[in-house]
């Protein structure tokens, strides 16, 4: 039986296609990412085009890599590939080469991008299929609706290449060209979720949490670095800001009514949050907030928390319901560890009957009652940050 050695894999642009003049700069960005995404391959090159990137495989075997290339976002999808002289004895003997080793239905999909070779997509696609089924039928057969495996012929100007199994990727824009976030990370279902549809967008983040050390536990501070590391297989790799918060907290229920503590304390994260943010070149806080699942998440509690800061604030899953978010945490592998037992300092420190609707006036006087100024200085000053990685325990992260 013939052997297949895939040669490249031809990657593909999602939304790329249609940045016009900025397209170029997405391109470099994006091979940049995959670059990084897969380091700990060195046998890779990459070469780009205006229309596709393609690797070098260099004799790495492609379903390794696979994996890793689904979690980049700006890709499409992406193929094995196998490249041909642009004649037709050699791309016949390389659609046979594709095909060895398969069984089940395909069907020949020829994409002639250089008009000037001589036989024309229909004609191509018939003596395609007829050089495989003559192969190795009866074990193929065609199936022009439904097929096993799409064969793709691209009769480009330097050269034709097969594929047969075509991966879909994450699409959306290379993480980094939209600049840069601040993701309030807790250790709930939601942040990583909102976390994971910014970086959709191209926007690279780090992330931010709040421990309320001895009242939150090391299993909670691990569970966050677990969420942070499976987020950062997504941009490979992110900073994360430990801020010690329990100092400012008890200040809160010492000296506020119980009833706006939970206000108190968000606009407390956010001054503290754009600290850190401006600290780190960060051009907005994210968050996982979404409208009317708690009491500090109603429009009127969203409105009195963000006047403390002055600049934006991104809540991606803000009209999602839970579901919607669960299926996504899902998805992208977080549920599990966020719904693990360990609580957080939002949920230790709940209310039993938190103000759905603070009237901005009344949280000012709360807050006149201590002098939280030098607490939120402390805290931000103090903060710890971490560098995770996604293949790294958490021993050995860089501390910065």
């Amino acid at each position: 039986m013939d052997e297949l050695k895939y040669e490249y894999i031809l990657v593909r642009f999602g939304e790329l296609s249609t940045k016009g003049k900025n397209k170029n700069d997405f391109i470099k960005r994006l091979t940049v990412n995959m670059q990084r995404a897969l380091q700990d391959y060195p046998r890779l090159r990459f070469e780009r085009t205006r229309d596709h990137v393609y690797i070098h495989l260099n004799g790495t075997d492609p379903k390794e890599i696979s994996p890793i290339l689904q979690k980049v976002f700006g890709l499409r999808s992406f193929a094995p590939t196998i490249k041909a002289e642009n004649n037709e004895e050699a791309i016949l003997e390389a659609a046979k080469q594709l095909m060895a080793g398969k069984n089940g239905t395909f069907k020949v999909i020829t994409r002639r991008a250089n008009k000037n070779f001589p036989i024309h997509s229909d004609e191509m696609n018939r003596k395609v299929a007829s050089a495989i089924l003559h192969r190795y039928g009866p074990g193929l057969k065609v199936d022009v609706h439904e097929p096993d495996y799409p064969v793709i012929v691209e009769i480009r100007n330097e050269a034709t290449y097969l594929m047969a199994e075509t991966t879909m990727g994450l699409g959306g824009y290379p993480v980094g060209v939209g600049g840069k976030a601040l993701l309030m990370l807790s250790g709930g279902i939601d942040s990583p979720v909102a976390g994971y549809l910014t970086m959709k967008r191209g926007v690279e983040i780090e992330c931010i949490h709040y421990a309320s050390m001895p009242y939150t536990s090391q299993e909670a501070l691990n569970k966050v670095k677990e969420l942070a590391r499976i987020i950062s297989g997504y941009q490979g790799r992110i900073k994360l800001h430990i801020v010690p918060f329990t100092k400012t907290q008890l200040e809160i229920y010492r000296n506020c009514d119980e009833q706006y503590a939970i206000t108190i304390m968000r606009r407390m994260m956010y001054r503290i949050a754009q600290k850190i943010a401006e600290k780190n070149n960060c051009l907005a806080i994210v968050n996982g907030e979404s409208i009317g699942q708690v009491a500090s998440q109603t429009l009127e509690s969203m409105s009195v928390i963000n006047k403390v800061v002055d600049i934006p604030v991104i809540r991606p899953v803000v009209t999602y319901d839970k579901l919607e978010i669960i299926d996504l945490a899902n998805n992208i592998g977080t549920y599990d560890v966020s719904i693990l037992p360990y609580e957080d300092c939002c949920t230790i420190f709940t209310p039993k009957n938190p103000v759905t609707r603070p009237h901005i006036n009344k949280v000012v006087n709360q807050e006149e009652r201590f002098n939280w100024e030098p607490l939120i200085d402390e805290a931000a000053d103090t903060t710890e940050t971490l560098m995770i990685y996604p293949t790294k325990r958490f021993d050995e992260e860089d501390i910065l």
